[in-house]
Order: C-alpha cells, then sequence, then structure tokens
C-alpha cells in the first residue's frame, strides 16, 4: 500500500467513524438503539448503493471476535458487583438453562413451521438466544426501572454470550460429527468453569499488578487494564474454555477494585467499545446486500415471532419460577430481550464451517435484527409503564457518576437533578449528607458558584460532592431518599434504597403492635407538614435560608473540611 493509498484509506475511515457518531446521536434523540443506524451506514457504503464489496466470512468472524473481546470487557468494568451479588443465581439460571429451553423451543417452531432441517433450525435458534445489554438500555437508561429488574436483564447479557457460542460451535459440526447431549453439557461445563477460573485469576492478578507498581504515566492504567481484559479473553480461548466469561469476569474483577484512575479507565473502554460496535454493524452492513434480502424476510418475521412469543417467555417463566419474581417483571424481562453484537459475529460462524443453507441464515438474522429491534426497542418504555415496573410521571433517579481522588481516597459524585425530582426546592444543609461529605461546587445553567448552607436546589442543577469511599453508599442513599420523598424523607421510611420499590422500615414499626404509639406519633408529625414552595427571586450563589417550620430542619452541618479537587467540565 502507497501512502496516498494509506492516506485514502485513513479519510474514509475517519469520515466512517464521525458518520456512525452522528448516527448514534440521531439513535439516541429518535429512542432507537443506535446499532440500527449503525448497520444502516454499512449498507449505505455497501455493493449495492456506493459499491464497496465485502464477502469475506472468515475475515469477518476475525475482526467480530476481536470487537467483541473489548465489548465483554467494558461490560464487565462498567458492572457494579454490589449490584450483581444477589442477582446471580436468577441471571445464571436464565444465561445457561434459559439459553438451552429457549432454543429447544424456538427450534421446534421453527422445524415445524417453516419445515427447516433441524440443524439448521437449532443452529438459528442459538444464533438468535444471545441477549445485548447495550441495545436494551439505551433506550432504558432515562427509565426509573427497579435495580434488581435492570441488573437482571444486564446480568444476563454479560453471562449467556458464553453458552450461546458453545451452542454454536456445535450445531456448526457435521451431523456425523456431533456430540451426545451428555458430552455436549460435559464440554459447556469444563468451558465455562475454566473460563470463570481463568479470568477471575487474571483479574486478581491485574489488581495485585497495579495496585503496588506504579507506572510513569496516567494514561497508562486504561491500557494496562483493558490489556488484561484481552489477555483473559485469549488465555481462556488458548485454554480450550470460554474466552467471553473471561473476560467478562476478567472485567467486573478489575472494575469493582480500587484501582488508580478508575473513572479514565472506564471512560477509555466506553470508548473502545463504541468503536468496536461501530466497526462492527457496519462491517454486517457490508456483508450483507440489500436486494438479496427478500427470500429472508418471511422467515425472520417467523422466527422472530417464536423467539419472541415463545421461547424467550417459556424460558423466562421456568428459570424464575423459582426465585418467585413477579409476573409483571417477568413479562418485562421476556419482551427486553434485544439481540444486538453476539449475534452478528455468531452468524458467521457456520458461513465459516460452510454449513449448508448458512448464508440465508445470516440474512435472517440481518432482517430479524433490525425488524424487531424497530418493534421492540422503541415499545420498551410503553411496555414498562403498562406493566406497572414503573410509576407514570414517576420522577427519574438521579444521575450519579464518581472519578476517584486518589490522594484523598475520596470520589467526586456528579449528580444531576431531573426535571420533577423533589431535590428541587431543598437547601443544601438538609441533604445531611454523612460527615466528611460536603458539596463544593454547583453549575446552574453554564454558571459554576460555591454553594452555601442555605443554597436552595433547582431542577437540572449539576451538584459535586466530595465523598470518603467509606460514606459513599450513605451518601448515595440519602440521595436517592431525598430525590423520592424530599426533606422529610426520613419521616416518610424513605431509607434510599437501590431498589425503590422495596419495602421501608415504617412499614415494619408500624406493623408492630408494641410500637404504636410511636407509628401514630410519626404520622402525627408527618402529615400536617406541608413543604414549602422554593424561592424563585434567588439568584445563583446567592441564595439564603429562609424560615421553615420543618421538624427535620437542624442547626447547618459542619463545612470544615477542605478538598481539592479537579476542574469540573460539563459534558457536551
Amino acid at each position: 500500500m502507497s501512502l496516498n493509498q494509506l492516506y485514502a484509506v485513513l479519510l474514509a475511515g475517519g469520515l466512517v467513524l464521525l458518520a456512525s457518531i452522528a448516527a448514534a446521536r440521531t439513535a439516541a434523540r429518535l429512542g432507537l438503539p443506535s446499532l440500527l443506524l449503525f448497520l444502516a451506514v454499512g449498507v449505505i457504503l455497501g455493493e449495492d448503493v456506493l459499491g464497496i464489496r465485502f464477502d469475506d466470512a472468515l475475515l469477518a468472524q476475525t475482526l467480530g471476535t476481536s470487537a467483541l473481546a473489548i465489548i465483554l470487557v467494558e461490560g464487565g468494568l462498567s458492572t457494579r458487583w454490589t449490584d450483581l451479588r444477589r442477582l446471580v443465581a436468577p441471571s445464571a439460571l436464565l444465561a445457561t438453562v434459559g439459553v438451552g429451553i429457549s432454543v429447544i423451543v424456538t427450534a421446534i417452531g421453527v422445524h415445524l413451521i417453516l419445515g427447516m432441517p433441524w440443524q439448521t433450525a437449532l443452529l438459528l435458534s442459538a444464533v438468535l438466544s444471545s441477549t445485548d445489554s447495550a441495545a436494551v438500555f439505551s433506550v432504558l437508561r432515562a427509565l426509573p426501572l427497579p435495580r434488581r429488574l435492570a441488573g437482571m436483564v444486564e446480568a444476563e447479557s454479560g453471562f449467556n454470550d458464553a453458552p450461546t457460542v458453545i451452542l454454536v460451535l456445535v450445531f456448526s459440526t457435521a451431523p456425523a460429527d456431533l456430540p451426545t447431549p451428555l458430552q455436549a453439557a460435559g464440554q459447556m461445563l469444563y468451558q465455562l468453569t475454566a473460563g470463570a477460573v481463568i479470568g477471575v485469576t487474571i483479574g486478581w492478578a491485574g489488581v495485585a499488578a497495579l495496585r503496588y507498581v506504579a507506572l510513569p504515566a496516567t494514561g497508562l492504567y486504561p491500557l494496562a487494564t483493558v490489556g488484561l481484559g484481552v489477555i483473559a479473553f485469549s488465555a481462556g480461548g488458548a485454554a480450550g474454555a470460554s474466552g467471553i466469561i473471561a473476560a467478562y469476569l476478567s472485567g467486573i474483577v478489575l472494575g469493582n477494585a480500587a484501582l488508580p484512575h478508575r473513572a479514565a479507565t472506564r471512560s477509555f473502554a466506553e470508548g473502545l467499545a463504541w468503536l468496536a460496535q461501530i466497526g462492527l454493524f457496519v462491517m454486517l452492513g457490508l456483508l450483507v446486500n440489500p436486494s438479496e434480502l427478500a427470500p429472508a424476510i418471511i422467515p425472520a418475521v417467523v422466527v422472530g415471532l417464536i423467539l419472541l412469543l415463545a421461547g424467550r417467555p417459556v424460558s423466562v417463566l421456568l428459570c424464575l419460577l423459582p426465585f418467585r419474581i413477579p409476573w409483571r417483571e417477568q413479562a418485562f424481562i421476556s419482551w427486553a430481550g434485544l439481540r444486538g453484537a453476539v449475534p452478528v459475529v455468531l452468524a458467521t460462524f457456520p458461513i465459516v464451517a460452510q454449513v449448508p443453507g448458512s448464508d440465508l441464515l445470516l440474512d435472517i438474522v440481518f432482517v430479524l435484527i433490525v425488524i424487531f429491534t424497530l418493534i421492540q426497542g422503541p415499545t420498551l418504555p410503553t411496555v414498562a409503564r403498562l406493566l406497572g415496573v414503573i410509576q407514570p410521571g414517576q420522577a427519574r433517579e438521579v444521575n450519579i457518576e464518581s472519578a476517584p481522588l486518589d490522594v484523598l481516597n475520596a470520589d467526586l459524585l456528579t449528580v444531576t437533578v431531573p426535571p420533577g425530582s423533589r431535590l428541587h426546592g431543598v437547601e443544601i444543609f438538609e441533604l445531611r449528607l454523612p460527615k466528611p461529605a460536603v458539596v463544593t461546587l454547583i453549575i446552574r445553567d453554564g454558571t459554576a458558584f460555591v454553594p452555601d448552607p442555605g443554597t436552595r436546589l433547582h431542577e437540572r442543577d449539576e451538584i459535586l460532592i466530595v465523598t470518603t469511599s467509606t460514606v459513599r453508599e450513605q451518601v448515595e442513599r440519602r440521595l436517592r431518599a431525598v430525590d423520592r420523598r424530599g426533606r422529610l424523607a426520613h419521616w416518610y421510611g424513605e431509607t434510599g434504597a437501590p431498589d425503590p420499590h422495596r419495602l421501608h422500615a415504617d412499614t415494619a414499626v408500624n406493623a408492630n403492635p408494641t410500637q404504636k404509639g410511636t407509628s401514630a406519633r410519626c404520622r402525627s408529625l408527618v402529615q400536617p407538614f406541608r413543604e414549602p414552595e422554593p424561592s424563585t427571586t434567588a439568584t445563583p450563589g446567592q441564595e439564603t435560608a429562609s424560615a421553615s417550620s420543618s421538624p427535620e430542619k437542624e442547626s447547618a452541618p459542619s463545612w470544615s473540611i477542605t478538598v481539592k479537587t479537579p476542574t469540573p467540565q460539563r459534558r457536551p
């Protein structure tokens, strides 16, 4: 390749990247998963439109697997173990037994209705059995879902990739070489167990190294962290185990450890994951020709309906039966099974293995992803409201992000007050944050100022709070409590639990006959109280504390702690 050709390739790649970024912004405004517009970019670049020919399935599989490794590492880094640990059992069951049930039910329907051979029906069902958390949460990130529900969908999507890949590889072999069910189960058990051990081991080894080895530059920490995840992926594959589960678990271990520069690492990994997803879906758009998709439309619709209305609901119902999950949440989990990056990669496996009919299988996967993402994606918020897993008109949860202050062993929390939040009108001292947490800065209408204890919060304020790691969870719970019930959240029994639908402490008090006097007293204090309307005459930085008869209002907390914080930068 000459230098001029290199310039041309880089120019084309940069333009495609910028077009994909613009497509992601457009998709976010329309409430659609961005993968649809990435696919559209690939189709436009393809042979039927701009004339770029790409039909190398082996290269697509290689590049797709590499992109999948980055996506899984980032998924692990962004998963909070505190949210995941209580959901491991139901999520693991959905990701293993649930995948098997979904494949069997869908394959039976495909074989009986479309008349596909058993191998093709099983292979197609296995390719489509993996869900995609990025597609789901790109639509639902603004909805106040219970953390348990959102975490279960996220955890399932992280764990079910590995069993899906194993099933696709099994069904891609020649019929004479197919293993027995017992052999397939043993192979899956080994791959999952060995992959988990490799991922956790490399993750812990990486944590120990990054804690005690001082790197010469800040930018090397994100590179080292992502590199460890890629090593786990490769080591798992080289050992004949599941590289997917190894990459995901190593990311969880690394992402939940107290490592230097965690915020920079997560931002770097998120950017790499976006780049991987863009390349993955643009490549799939290049791989298919729209002029050849007509024969795949009817099979794709039939397969999608079988999966959506039978395979997925049956697997969710049977797997969650022991956990007494409400039927409304089960129905939402069934509807939220969007397909994304993994089926894109897996659709190339049978083509490389030269399975008969694999070209049609790729077209079916492409059409199904487009049609059912258009159906499920925009309707997920409506389905959530109809099922009652969120409350109509309920204020969104406050959005809290953190960046570590390594020298002080502290975190910088960024809190955005959403419209409708009861944080609006609350004075700083009424937040009652545990010491030594302190509100250091407020950004309002693009202007930053240092608040005093009597400063009132307004909707869309961005609040910067410095807190130590030991009291961070208490700070977040207090913010959530005031966000839901206002300055008297404690009197209402609101604890600020991550799941807003959990029962609060006042329920237990009211149900105890020995404490009826206390319960009645609490009710008599709370019911007559009416929160004062926030002042509309104060200007930013000049608010003063107003008189209030609130029984919760006390003297302002001490603000003697001194913290040096980095200069805040607003997101575009």
